[in-house]
């Protein structure tokens, strides 16, 4: 298992018109799905002062107790924002008072993201859930599967065999696929892992690497498994929405997701006005802060990675979120239809995602680039169908629809600790009064 996906197992502990030119942003027919960045009186959305006042004791114990440095996190009730704080640090070395338009790394963030730009191409008729991936891209014809004994570490003992079936566009977006995929605890390396050898250059773009993942050997056969894609599979729908669209993602990002939901601070490549914002990456070495160094480096970037490539600020992932509680639409525009949101936020895998790591993926289903809240005792103050994904440097943003929230959490420590979202929505669910 890659330094990566081992970082992936900690973080678990977690219609527009096609073409080149300006995009059409549908308007939506009704005015509930306004949200705007007025803070509201608690008591108006049924939520107490004295549970919001819980919130910030939670972070703040997870600062005192040097877990984190500091967090900004962000509630909206009935579409009204009700908490929107930063705590703790930027810059430890500095003791920097964080901002709350801090910018973070988003890491497998990203991925909702390229999730909904896929299903944005769904709905404009350019792709189905059930198309073969070597439709859009034809070096993923043929492909086969790495079989190893278990808990082997010799390449040696790898055979290969035929795929039973190409993998489609829903394996890759519900980590079904066996494309570049995570072990679990007891298998940690995977037999793909052992015999490829396909490495991306630094100056090589999504058009230059993807089809080379043709090549690749699965670690299982299509659908059989949930086993975690860390990078590869989310970056090959991201090319598949490239090729679809006839857009750079770069531009179909900004033209049709970010701009529609007014996400000014969301990018690939950050421009240089941006950078003294963001947050540095820390991890703890012998009780003290230690400044990390991020896997896609600082930029900017050629490669433009849809499993982990972005940086963005809470309050533009809270424009995301406000987007698929109103079901598609925010402040007159919609993105998706409702019927759409339904499909990405339902458990498309039955239970192999529970089965994966049963101690942290117990009690979830996995949908749409999206994990799925499925057993109430197991949500860590989630309802059953509360839909969210995170990051591995600590990024969290999800939405409760039983309870009309939508949430973000953001810190950034390597690894993410497995402590800070649990206080973080459990203090919100004490704070929920009616």
């Amino acid at each position: 298992m890659t330094l990566f996906a081992r970082r992936e197992f900690l973080k678990l502990g977690a219609v527009l018109t096609v073409g080149a030119g300006t995009p059409q942003v549908l308007r939506a027919d009704s005015h509930k799905d306004r949200f705007d960045w007025t803070l509201y009186a608690p008591e108006e959305v049924g939520m107490s002062r004295a549970g919001l006042e819980g919130i910030r004791a939670a972070i703040q114990k997870n600062i005192d107790n040097k877990v984190i440095p500091g967090a900004v996190t962000a509630i909206a009730r009935h579409n009204k924002l009700v908490w929107y704080e930063a705590q703790g640090v930027s810059t430890v070395e500095t003791n920097t008072p964080l901002r709350k338009d801090a910018l973070y790394r988003m890491m497998s963030s990203t991925k909702p993201i390229t999730a909904l730009a896929v299903l944005m191409m769904m709905e404009a008729g350019k792709l189905s859930l059930d198309d073969k991936v070597n439709r859009f891209i034809p070096t993923f014809k043929d492909m086969k599967v790495a079989v190893a004994p278990p808990g082997t570490k010799d390449a040696s003992q790898v055979r290969l065999v035929p795929a039973e079936r190409d993998i489609t566009i829903k394996d890759l977006l519900t980590h079904t696929s066996g494309l570049s995929s995570s072990g679990d605890l007891t298998n940690p390396i995977t037999p793909g892992s052992l015999v490829n050898k396909i490495e991306r250059q630094p100056n090589e773009t999504l058009a230059d690497y993807i089809p080379r993942l043709g090549a690749a050997a699965l670690d299982f056969q299509p659908g059989a498994l949930w086993r975690y894609s860390p990078l590869d599979g989310f970056d090959v729908l991201l090319r598949i929405v490239e090729v679809t669209s006839r857009q750079s993602a770069e531009r179909f990002m900004r033209e049709r997701i970010f701009e529609p939901l007014n996400m000014r601070d969301t990018h690939f490549n950050l421009p240089p006005e941006k950078k003294a914002r963001v947050v540095n990456l820390y991890n703890r070495k012998d009780g003290n802060w230690q400044v990390g160094k991020p896997l896609f480096g600082e930029g900017p970037a050629r490669y433009l990675s849809g499993a982990g490539g972005l940086f963005s600020t809470v309050q533009d992932f809270m424009q995301y979120e406000a987007m698929l509680l109103n079901r598609g639409t925010l402040n007159g525009r919609r993105l998706l239809k409702p019927e759409t949101v339904a499909l990405m936020t339902r458990n498309h895998v039955g239970k192999l995602f529970a089965e994966w790591i049963p101690p942290i993926t117990g009690g979830h289903g996995f949908g749409l680039g999206v994990r799925i809240t499925e057993d109430r005792d197991k949500g860590a103050g989630r309802s059953v169908g509360a839909f969210g994904w995170g990051g591995a440097y600590g990024t969290e943003s999800w939405v409760d629809p039983e309870l009309d929230i939508a949430a973000a959490m953001f810190i950034q420590v390597d690894p993410g600790p497995t402590t800070v979202r649990p206080d973080f929505q459990q203090a919100l669910r004490k704070a929920i009064v009616s």
